[in-house]
């Protein structure tokens, strides 16, 4: 049928099918988080990584309270755009002997995933506005702060992995 499946009809069914996407990568992102931290060799990378999924974690469980406030079952539906981000994280930094290029690797991963929440994220929290959820949209905003905030703690890990190669 194309972009969207056959039970959206409204902004309603549209925020909801959004919801259930970002759950179905939240989860898929905290299993797959545990993985990159035992292959990253920085000790800061490990340590923002773990960090993130606590948050990933909190996220989910916020994402839940959203589903139950809009007065929805949390459920997911299958993500083919994070299920990609991830594949591809794996397969690149599936064959790399060189730690630092590894950790540079993993870096790059971990953003791009930052980035489709980011979208994510934003969009639900446009549309919790325009339907009337300022309640809902408080709390994805929450969360959408947080993974900014990740990405520009993965954006400094790569920035001073490039200052202590050029000393």
């Amino acid at each position: 049928m194309g972009l969207f499946t056959r039970d959206i009809h409204s902004m309603n069914d549209l925020f909801i099918h959004q919801l259930k996407d970002i759950l179905y990568a939240e989860k898929r992102i905290a299993n797959t988080l545990p993985a990159m931290i035992d292959k990253a060799s920085s000790m800061d990378l490990k340590t923002g990584l773990r960090d993130h999924l606590d948050q990933t974690r909190t996220h989910i469980a916020r994402l839940e309270q959203v589903f139950q406030m809009h007065g929805v079952a949390p459920s997911t539906v299958k993500c083919p755009a994070i299920d990609g981000i991830l594949d591809e994280a794996d397969e690149v930094s599936g064959e790399v002997d060189d730690k630092s290029v590894l950790d540079a690797a993993i870096v790059s991963s971990a953003q791009a995933v930052e980035h489709y929440e980011i979208t994510r994220y934003g969009t639900l929290v446009a549309w919790a506005k325009e339907l009337g959820r300022p309640d809902c949209a408080a709390i994805l905003h929450e969360t959408l702060e947080e993974e900014k905030d990740a990405d520009r703690k993965l954006s400094t890990i790569s920035e001073e992995r490039l200052t202590h190669m050029a000393a």
